[in-house]
């Protein structure tokens, strides 16, 4: 494998996020105030493989000096809402596991798992308590990591898109009260729900960045209504089973280019509509092309895995 860099390593994380043709690279450390600040946002064009272009960022940023990451992509993964098995922390994620044999169609000795808490209400902890189970086959798992390998760039986590959504949520929190966020990525619209810091549930909507960007007008209008309607279906449904976390307002993540869409949502929806900028909640003095949404758009899930939290080691 190589000698891997054993100094110190720079603090923060460091997310590659991989696509068919670049690879978007965000280092995020956070100032002493605990604001982050992004000291590089880049992407990069694929020049050969996966590996080839991964070993290339690993000797131009000396990558073994950084906690780094990935993410997985929408299909790679599944989510399960199932019922908190009542055994200690330690010993959860082996009793969750077990519970996912008759959910997953493949067997459970080739599934990674981990397991994600949802809060309980603080005023009602007898309420049924549930986590979320991610899933994983292992096949999968292996061929994220076997490029980064493949290029010696030691990986210390793989997250997954809707909690790198939930990373930049929580910056735009304020109180008690939960955020709603949607954001459209290459092939999908992900909605969350997050309070305290913490995902609370997650949907799937199926239309892409592009689709919004380049529908006309009549089927830009079909895409509006049809998020309008999964949107207030979500709103319903979360404070139904959610009552205890009172949704302040949906975050509507920048998109590429201006089409209307706040304008659109606003009066179809329960709750107050707000296009974010990360500028609102983070620094980028060396980043100046982040100012434009059309860039914070691009690079939003990556930005969100680099912003894991204090998870990385010292």
């Amino acid at each position: 494998m190589g000698m891997w860099f054993k100094g110190k390593k720079q603090p923060g994380w460091l997310a590659l996020g991989l696509h068919a043709d670049h690879i978007d690279v965000a280092h995020i450390k956070r100032a002493a105030n605990g604001r982050p600040e992004i000291a590089l946002c880049d992407s990069y064009r694929k020049e050969g493989s996966d590996a080839v272009t991964l070993a290339r960022l690993r000797k131009e940023f000396k990558l073994e000096q950084f906690h780094c990451t990935t993410l997985l992509n929408a299909e790679d993964y599944q989510m399960h809402q199932v019922d908190a098995p009542n055994v200690p922390v330690a010993e959860m994620k082996t009793a969750v596991r077990w519970r996912l044999k008759d959910i997953i169609d493949y067997p459970l000795e080739s599934a990674t798992v981990d397991v994600l808490d949802i809060p309980v209400d603080r005023n009602a902890p007898t309420r049924n308590h549930q986590v979320y189970a991610v899933t994983a086959r292992n096949s999968v798992i292996e061929s994220c990591i076997k490029p980064f390998n493949q290029a010696q760039v030691p990986l210390e986590a793989i997250d997954i898109p809707d909690l790198a959504q939930r990373n930049v949520a929580a910056l735009f929190e304020s109180g008690s009260r939960g955020m709603a966020m949607l954001a459209f990525y290459e092939n999908e619209g992900i909605l969350t729900f997050t309070g305290g810091g913490e995902l609370y549930l997650a949907r799937r909507i199926e239309v892409s960045r592009a689709q919004l960007a380049e529908a006309d007008a009549e089927r830009r209008d079909q895409h509006f209504e049809r998020i309008a309607l999964e949107l207030q279906r979500s709103l319903d449904n979360f404070d139904r089973n959610y009552n205890y976390v009172p949704i302040a307002k949906l975050l509507l993540a920048p998109l590429p280019q201006e089409i209307g869409l706040q304008q659109y949502l606003a009066p179809n929806i329960s709750v107050p509509v707000e296009t974010i900028d990360l500028g609102a909640v983070m620094d980028f003095p060396g980043v100046p092309e982040l100012k434009h949404p059309e860039r914070q758009a691009q690079c939003l899930q990556t930005i969100g895995a680099a912003l894991r939290g204090e998870e990385a080691p010292a």
